[in-house]
């Protein structure tokens, strides 16, 4: 069976984890240098088993060679948010961390697809690029399909329909600078510009903006996990599924939109050779104005990541 690692086995290591244990697609490694974490919560998981009927092996590590002979590694390891901290502001903190990570993926799991969950995600997926030294499709970040999902939530609930109806895309970097598309929301084929006044609809916009600072300031010692979890998953099973989904990721781009040199979420075909195209959707001169002014502000971020690269 494959095999899949997450370094971190904190609230969102373990979550994912568990969405990626209930799919049955891959033996799991939790590692974690925090001495027993990585082991208890590969034993509770394993646990779990009997109850939802996944019949995969999972263990635990403190030890990064452990992770030898993974298709995929997951990285969430990091500090966590708290009430009034932005994603940025993060990046001092959670870049050294990621650096040593990203050595020792390189030099364990050389072959590996590497999907970053760490904050600030854009920035950390370029820092781990340049120091796996990986091809730019095997390195992507998870963002945009959590912030999709947010979106998705918001309009369902608006609406009173199943969130399963509703289909959207959110593009740009994952934090304030997101760009969500309303033009590119709809529920059953229906678009949500019919459903929704504009007013509305840029309330909603401007809480996916904000949903992962929501639920920061609700936990005030914590941030999600859950739903970052459970998007991490999908992006395994794409992958290990040779499914080649659509969907928005954190991806290098090389000109693509008019962007050059940067990650940040734009749709890509997800499969087994990790992010195998980039797709340049029509957009108008204004969300084209808005995704570029996003990825200038992860461009500029760049500069703060010269200490470690």
């Amino acid at each position: 069976m494959n095999k899949v690692s997450i370094i971190g086995a904190g609230q969102v290591g373990a979550a994912t984890g568990l969405f990626i244990a209930q799919k049955q697609i891959a033996n799991l490694l939790l590692v974690d240098v925090v001495p027993g974490l990585a082991q208890g919560k590969a034993l509770d998981l394993s646990q779990a088993a009997p109850v939802e009927g996944y019949g995969i092996r999972i263990a635990g590590t403190e030890k990064f060679a452990e992770i030898e002979g993974s298709e995929v590694v997951v990285v969430t390891a990091g500090v966590a948010r708290r009430p009034g901290m932005s994603r940025l502001d993060l990046l001092e903190k959670n870049a050294s961390i990621v650096k040593g990570i990203a050595q020792d993926i390189a030099k364990y799991a050389p072959l590996a697809l590497l999907i970053m969950v760490t904050n600030p995600l854009d920035l950390l997926t370029y820092l781990a690029w340049k120091v796996t030294g990986f091809p730019p499709q095997r390195i992507l970040g998870q963002a945009g399909i959590l912030d999709t999902a947010r979106f998705r939530h918001f309009v369902a609930q608006e609406l009173g329909v199943s969130a399963e109806d509703v289909s959207a895309m959110v593009l740009g970097g994952h934090g304030d600078t997101m760009v969500p598309l309303p033009r590119y929301t709809c529920v059953s084929g229906v678009p949500v510009t019919e459903l929704l006044s504009a007013e509305r609809i840029a309330e909603l916009v401007e809480r996916t903006r904000r949903g992962g600072a929501e639920i920061v300031a609700l936990l005030k010692t914590g941030s999600a996990s859950f739903a970052p979890g459970a998007a991490a998953a999908q992006m395994v099973e794409a992958i290990l599924r040779d499914q080649k989904r659509i969907l928005p990721c954190s991806a290098y781009l090389q000109g693509e939109y008019g962007i050059e040199g940067v990650f940040v979420g734009v749709p890509v075909r997800l499969g087994a050779q990790g992010v195998e195209e980039v797709l340049e959707l029509k957009l108008t001169s204004e969300e084209l104005k808005v995704l570029r002014a996003s990825a200038e502000v992860y461009r500029q971020g760049i500069e703060q990541l010269t200490p470690y690269l």
